[in-house]
């Protein structure tokens, strides 16, 4: 199956799915909840999982209870992410912080996780691997969320700190969603072992190809207004190279733009520095090496090439708006 057909049918059931169910009582409780899920995102989690499961097997629908846990949990990060950042914003909407406010928030957010295990339940009797999987990443993406954080108000992070942190806020569940989809399609170890690994390193590639929309593409391509990372100072894979290749005198000319009043002077300030120290190119270098080592563990898998076609797609996206 092409992706777009499978992405259509995850969709039709994912919607199907919100909106015949939490209409019960309290309201206050899941409105919230059905709003954030009934709202078309990319479902990239859940779509790495079916197309992980579609290299061993054809019935992609016996799979799709599993790749709705997997994005009822990061919807369920999103809306207490959004809590602890006080976003009023997600996807062009208002957050449901800011629709429903912070305790509808907080409770509900609670409710989509415990759902996470209902969701995976009927597939824990045959694939039990599948708890530890899930339990662990969950577990992770807390501890990146706090990384992250703990990072706003730590004067020294490093560019390994900050890999880290990435790792698990985003790469992990990626890799989860893959590797969970193998488990469901029998994959063996060395396999499941790859498709985690190809999860963590397009995550990563991800992340960083990220850093470098928010700073140097247009606000047509990144989809938002850019320059949002220098403007609230986040340590950034551009930043953190910056202060390891900078002198004193760029050091402290660094230390002056992060005082800086929020607006474009200071993004064009910092974009300045960026130029003079070459980090743009060092910021590709790294995300092309962690998309090379992602082919190279999709290359590694046991089964026919043809069938990795989809999952090759997917990589080769992310470089297609940095050249």
């Amino acid at each position: 199956m092409e992706i777009s057909e499978i992405q259509a049918e995850l969709e039709q059931y994912i919607q199907y799915y919100y909106q015949q169910n939490f209409n019960n009582r309290p309201q206050s409780l899941y409105e919230p909840l059905q709003y954030i899920m009934l709202q078309k995102g990319k479902r990239i989690r859940p779509l790495l999982c079916i197309l992980a499961f579609n290299l061993y097997r054809d019935d992609i629908s016996s799979a799709f209870g599993a790749a709705n846990a997997i994005e009822l949990f990061h919807n369920f990060s999103l809306v207490h992410d959004d809590v602890m950042d006080d976003a009023f914003l997600r996807r062009g909407k208002p957050s449901v912080f800011a629709k429903y406010g912070l305790n509808n928030s907080i409770l509900s957010g609670d409710v989509m996780l415990v759902y996470c295990y209902q969701l995976l339940a009927p597939y824990l009797v045959n694939k039990p691997a599948i708890l530890q999987v899930f339990t662990k990443t969950a577990i992770e993406v807390c501890e990146g969320q706090q990384f992250d954080m703990d990072f706003e108000e730590t004067e020294n992070v490093g560019i390994d700190d900050y890999l880290q942190m990435i790792k698990l806020k985003t790469s992990v569940l990626l890799g989860a969603s893959l590797k969970i989809g193998g488990i469901l399609g029998n994959a063996n170890n060395k396999d499941l072992e790859n498709l985690y690994n190809f999860g963590i390193n397009i995550g990563l590639a991800f992340q960083l190809m990220d850093d470098w929309l928010d700073a140097f593409a247009s606000p047509e391509m990144f989809g938002k207004a850019v320059g949002g990372d220098i403007i609230n100072n986040k340590k950034t894979f551009l930043h953190l190279k910056s202060m390891e290749l900078a002198n004193d005198s760029q050091k402290d000319k660094i230390s002056q733009i992060t005082q800086m009043p929020k607006d474009n002077k200071k993004v064009n300030a910092m974009l300045e520095i960026y130029k003079e120290l070459g980090v743009e190119e060092e910021n590709k270098k790294l995300m092309r090496k962690y998309h090379l080592a992602a082919l190279e563990n999709l290359k590694a898998i046991n089964v026919d090439e043809k069938k990795k076609h989809n999952l090759t797609i997917i990589a080769e996206t992310l470089l297609k708006r940095i050249k």
